[in-house]
């Protein structure tokens, strides 16, 4: 598609310089007869419409919406739980500085007039490829409200092109239901899947796959509000003012049944992706019994252009489409202008095998029962705490100590000349004692101090002196307690970055390409799907073993991960649902994918949290009602030992408070198009 959009680009401009040369503006130049009778001009269309398609990437950040703007690009910063990044971007995704709404409407109209234009110039293409064009149209549109619909709920229905001028009641079209709204997903995705070719005819081009495989995850989505607005208190649904439809929820005498069906298209969808045999998951390095050799394959996995897990993709290419994950999101030894954008929380570590753990699930780094009790344990290095970590993990995270780019990470949250063993630096570690910080410690501020920390880079680093050399305290990466652009939780993430030593990081330097749809969450979605259908004590939709389909695809992908094996075949209880959320929220990490889930399960709200994480736990470790934080893992090195330990605790550096209430599942509908419209509605909580 990057070439097509190139093309475009250049056809474009050869006409407007003609059109300035001769006065004659340049829809007079570039019609119809020009863009729909021939390949080239399709090419031009499409190209026209996939560039302002709301897919998610480095170009999307959450926090300023579809604007194609990577500017801080980072990953799961938006109260997930995956990452943590500097205050003012990182936030809870309960609204977009740009809503999806006018950009929506205009490729709307782009992909509607292709869809009444193109049969005029059906004899100009043979019968599979002009089928293929209409398909396009269709996925676009489709694309178009299930992006709508996961913001908005109900929405308005624009399925024709409005002529202008026009009467005022043709103009204007009030919000449709939030399940009309979901069938109209529904029913265009279908028609795209029916009319589009099984194999993309050029790179870039949607396809029958493409088309399923993102119609399964529209079904999961709309099937799970359908369920789970059920369970937020008081039922999350309403009628709009003006017009009195049910913009959010759905009816008590519907849901059932409205669920019980998208659950049943998500399944179909992903098992007919899954039967083409078109896609495999990525195992070109991949070998048994060797960690090393899984995590390098997840590594390349996301690198590699031919990966036969790849569905859709978006590419770059240097130096004519480029993004700036790399300038953003390195270790603070890359900076280039910034750095540290997407630092993993050690609750997203948590997810993970590889870790003893104390009786509550969390990670161990004491003695005792808990991280207020008993000693540190010690390590030769810091890469020994992650020894037995899963393959998988590695991939997406970059440890203390560990390697990227040819160089060694050293990540160091501060310095212990005390005495060992070393007992617990706080004895509380509550939420409500996440403002005490490390810098606010006696062995900080005392005179001796045994504690060294830095507040900044460079020549602010406390130094410490250790067997004839000077340390500095925080390291190369940092933390830095005074500076929110290095190390904020003692992670990196590694997921997206280049891995290339030669590979110069800068804004605008970055090409790798970004995997939109990619098979192991079609297999994800199939399992999700035939658990939910099983709860539902609904019948396999295509005579398939539900909960056998469910367990395979979940061990097909902890296999690949360097996970153990489930010990036994899913069950459909609400046990057997959270394995396979749980799996989604490690697999999918770090995708733009965790937040869109959250969401449509309904447990970012204080009285679900404790299914936040795919599981069962207890809400108020994190939480504080509406108000949330997560944790980081800091290093530290003992001078007395010559080891390292680990302090868990909240994150330390720019601490980030997260706020989230029932009403922002359902981002509020723009101002200006409620305030101009007779017949648009603003949500009924708002």
């Amino acid at each position: 598609m990057k070439k097509i959009i190139q093309f475009a680009l250049a056809f474009i401009v050869l006409f407007a310089s003609c059109s300035d040369f001769l006065d004659i503006p340049p829809k007079n130049i570039i019609g119809d007869d020009n863009l729909l009778s021939s390949e080239s001009g399709m090419d031009v269309y499409l190209a026209r419409m996939y560039s302002n398609m709301p897919f998610e990437d480095f170009k999307y950040m959450a926090q300023w919406g579809v604007e194609f703007n990577g500017w801080l690009a980072a990953m799961g910063i938006e109260g997930t739980g995956e990452a943590l990044n500097r205050d003012g971007i990182s936030s809870a995704f309960t609204g977009e500085r740009t809503p999806y709404w006018g950009k929506a409407m205009t490729l709307l109209r782009d992909a509607n007039y292709l869809i009444e234009a193109l049969p005029q110039y059906g004899t100009s293409f043979p019968e599979d490829i002009y089928n293929h064009y209409l398909g396009e149209a269709y996925f676009v549109r489709a694309v178009v409200f299930n992006a709508m619909a996961r913001r908005f709920g109900g929405v308005p229905l624009v399925t024709k092109v409005i002529q202008y001028p026009a009467d005022q009641a043709e103009l204007e079209l009030p919000r449709a239901s939030e399940e009309e709204t979901w069938n109209q997903v529904l029913a265009d995705f279908d028609q795209a899947a029916q009319l589009l070719l099984p194999a993309s005819p050029k790179r870039g081009y949607a396809n029958k796959n493409v088309a399923l495989a993102f119609k399964s995850e529209a079904m999961l989505y709309a099937g799970s509000v359908a369920k789970y607005n059920e369970t937020v208190p008081g039922r999350l649904t309403g009628l709009g003012e003006k017009t009195g439809v049910r913009v959010i929820g759905f009816a008590e005498n519907a849901w059932q049944a409205a669920s019980a069906k998208y659950f049943r298209e998500a399944y179909l969808a992903a098992r007919a992706v899954m039967q083409s045999g078109n896609y495999a998951l990525y195992k070109k390095r991949w070998a048994a019994n060797s960690p090393e050799a899984q995590y390098q394959n997840m590594v390349d996995m996301f690198s590699d252009l031919e990966s036969p897990e790849n569905i859709y993709i978006k590419e770059y290419t240097f130096p004519i489409s480029t993004h700036g994950y790399d300038a953003y999101s390195a270790p603070f030894i890359f900076k280039a202008p910034l750095a540290s954008g997407t630092c993993p929380t050690l609750d997203f570590m948590e997810l993970f095998e590889g870790f003893d753990r104390y009786p509550d699930g969390t990670i161990k780094v004491t003695t005792g029962s808990s991280n207020t009790q008993g000693d540190y344990l010690l390590y030769d290095s810091p890469m020994d705490f992650f020894r037995n970590a899963e393959p998988r993990l590695r991939a997406y995270v970059i440890f203390p100590g560990d390697r990227f780019k040819g160089a060694d990470i050293e990540v160091r949250a501060g310095i212990y000349t005390g005495a060992v063993p070393v007992r617990p630096l706080f004895n509380n570690y509550s939420y409500q004692a996440a403002e005490n910080r490390y810098q606010n410690l006696d062995a900080y501020r005392a005179t001796p101090k045994t504690l060294y920390l830095s507040p900044r880079e460079g020549n602010a680093q406390e130094l410490v002196n250790y067997n004839g050399r000077q340390m500095t305290a925080a390291g190369a990466n940092g933390p830095f307690y005074d500076n929110g652009e290095g190390n904020l939780t003692g992670l990196y993430g590694r997921k997206w970055l280049n891995p290339d030593p030669s590979a110069v990081a800068g804004e605008g330097r970055s090409d790798q390409h970004f995997v939109l749809m990619r098979y192991a969450e079609v297999l994800l979605n199939a399992a999700e799907a035939a658990v939910e259908l099983s709860l539902a004590g609904e019948r396999s939709p295509d005579g398939s073993d539900l909960m056998q389909v469910a367990t395979q695809a979940v061990n097909d992908i902890r296999e690949r991960a360097g996970a153990s094996l489930l010990a036994g075949q899913l069950t459909p209880t609400e046990s057997g649902r959270n394995t396979v959320r749980k799996e989604r929220r490690k697999e999918l990490a770090l995708e733009h994918k965790s937040k869109w889930d959250i969401r449509r399960w309904r447990v970012q709200h204080y009285e679900g949290r404790n299914g936040f994480w795919g599981e069962n736990r207890n809400k108020d470790a994190f939480s504080n009602n509406i108000r949330y934080r997560f944790r980081g893992l800091y290093p530290f090195f003992s001078t007395n030992s010559g080891k390292y330990f680990f302090d868990a605790r909240f994150q330390w550096v720019s601490l980030k408070t997260f706020e989230y209430n029932v009403i922002d599942y359902y981002f509020a509908i723009p101002g200006g198009e409620v305030a101009k419209s007779a017949l648009i509605d603003q949500q009924p909580n708002r």
